[in-house]
């Protein structure tokens, strides 16, 4: 087949891109067009998302990418992360830029929420870990507040579901990132309206789930003239990031089977590392509740059992501290820098609450490491391996759990994403979990958002297939388990607390 290019639209929560996935009937390869950086923007002591910046910057990376490759593009798709959303007032109109999910108006939310409904029942009704910031709790920190943009509001949009609006002008709720609301049945694959209502916010916001896959239409004509994208569609792929990335994990064989536990889990690794596997079916139990896993969507109608776990997020905040105190490390040069350190001097929980918006990210892990009797990491070095290394055993307790809840042993880690660049955090991994870590692609979340646009158009059968063309076109690197019995002593205070 002549070669058809589809455009994936990557927006992470520090750069987004705009990426071609050249496919020849055969292999696929990527292209980047554009990058930029992104991130929270404080305002007035609150933090938000530069949506409009977002938007030039996205149409500027199509621009480019029409200039290059003009009538070879068939599609475009957009990911993002989850949780975070817009509001639409009368007449389609935005009525402020979107929340960043580290802004401080859900602290202390999860509390008073549970007040008004019961912990245990709103999972029986999502199926959904707890975390402050979750859509349902910045819903309602705007309520609380009196929001004048969710008093006005009409409609609820996610992150990726704002950028296809303003591509296609059309309205709609794609699955995978709605399920990260905590306001969506994970067992209807409806939104759970009784428990919007019972939080007294506004059930008309909410607007059709339609699935991964789905072709939206045409680009608006004013986009199209914009981009120089004319004939372009606009489809769905699996728009939260996670889930585009678990298709492109290039494991044999397709989505989940119902009648065997999965053997392989995955490690989307970046700035937050997602850690679980494809299930064909929710987990909502109470083992499941009280190790607060969650039951996001998937592509292909499966389930992704997961725990989200604070990933690169440490690293990417100590390296930003440093170079602001006047010391410039590469990547290669930290993981070289904790290679010389002594190995698990030091432990921490890189999911305490300390760590999710620190100003000064070493000085919080040294404060962890007080407050829970450690000796601190005394220098840079010993800093980064004390982040690395509670990375890796933070890895192999929740591996332990997805074993007790999927009733089997699971043999093989797939790493994808920035972190399987990481090659001092996948041989932890390996190390700490005793098991073989297949580190690869890197560019998990494009590839998968690629391959389900060439779904949608008929050039690749199913996910299975598409797992087929990844294997083919992507190299991994495989790491082997050494000296699994010095991390079988590590203990990390409060892990089970």
């Amino acid at each position: 087949m002549a070669e058809s290019v589809y455009l994936a639209v990557d927006l992470g929560a520090s750069s987004g891109r705009v990426v071609a996935g050249r496919f020849n009937g055969d292999q696929l390869s990527l292209e980047e067009v554009s990058r930029f950086d992104n991130g929270g923007i404080p305002l007035g002591g609150r933090l938000y998302w530069d949506f409009l910046g977002q938007w030039s910057h996205v149409t500027r990376g199509l621009r480019a990418a029409g200039s290059k490759f003009d009538r070879q593009i068939r599609s475009v798709g957009v990911d993002t992360w989850g949780v975070d959303f817009g509001l639409l007032g009368r007449g389609d109109e935005l009525l402020a830029n979107p929340r960043h999910y580290r802004d401080r108006h859900t602290d202390g939310l999860l509390e008073r929420a549970f007040g008004i409904v019961p912990r245990e029942e709103i999972f029986a009704q999502t199926g959904l870990q707890f975390m402050q910031f979750n859509s349902l709790y910045q819903l309602l920190a705007l309520r609380l507040a009196d929001s004048a943009p969710l008093a006005a509001a009409e409609r609820l949009l996610m992150m990726p579901d704002l950028f296809h609006w303003l591509l296609t002008g059309v309205a709609a709720n794609e699955f995978t990132n709605a399920s990260t609301t905590q306001f969506l049945n994970p067992a209807t694959r409806q939104w759970s309206l009784p428990l919007f209502e019972r939080f007294d916010l506004p059930a008309k916001i909410l607007g059709t789930l339609v699935e991964p896959g789905t072709r939206l239409g045409p680009l608006l004509p004013q986009v199209a003239d914009d981009t120089g994208l004319s004939g372009v569609d606009v489809v769905l792929p699996g728009t939260h990031d996670t889930a585009s990335a678990v298709l492109a994990v290039p494991a044999e064989g397709g989505p989940a089977s119902p009648t065997a536990p999965p053997h392989w889990c995955y490690i989307s690794s970046g700035t937050w590392s997602l850690m679980g596997v494809e299930s064909p079916h929710p987990v909502v139990t109470d083992l499941c509740r009280q190790l607060n896993f969650t039951n996001e969507g998937g592509v292909g109608r499966t389930v992704r059992l997961l725990k989200n776990i604070s990933g690169l997020w440490l690293l990417q905040e100590c390296r930003r501290v440093w170079s602001q105190q006047g010391r410039e490390y590469s990547w290669d040069a930290l993981n070289a820098l904790a290679d010389s350190a002594p190995p698990l001097a030091a432990l921490i929980d890189p999911d305490d609450t300390a760590f999710l918006a620190p100003a000064d990210m070493p000085e919080a892990i040294r404060d962890f490491c007080r407050r829970t009797g450690q000796t601190p990491p005394a220098d840079d070095a010993a800093v980064i391996r004390c982040a690395l290394e509670g990375l890796a055993l933070k890895y192999r307790q929740v591996l332990g759990w997805l074993e007790q809840l999927t009733g089997g042993r699971i043999e093989t880690i797939h790493i994808v994403g920035g972190g399987a660049l990481n090659r001092r955090l996948c041989q932890f991994a390996a190390d700490a979990c005793g098991r073989r870590v297949v580190a690869g692609p890197v560019e998990a979340t494009a590839i998968g958002n690629v391959m389900m646009q060439a779904i949608a158009d008929g050039v690749v059968a199913d996910i299975g297939q598409a797992r087929d063309v990844i294997r083919r076109s992507f190299a991994v690197e495989e790491y082997h388990p050494r000296d699994t019995a010095a991390w079988d002593e590590a203990r990390v205070p409060q892990f089970d607390s």
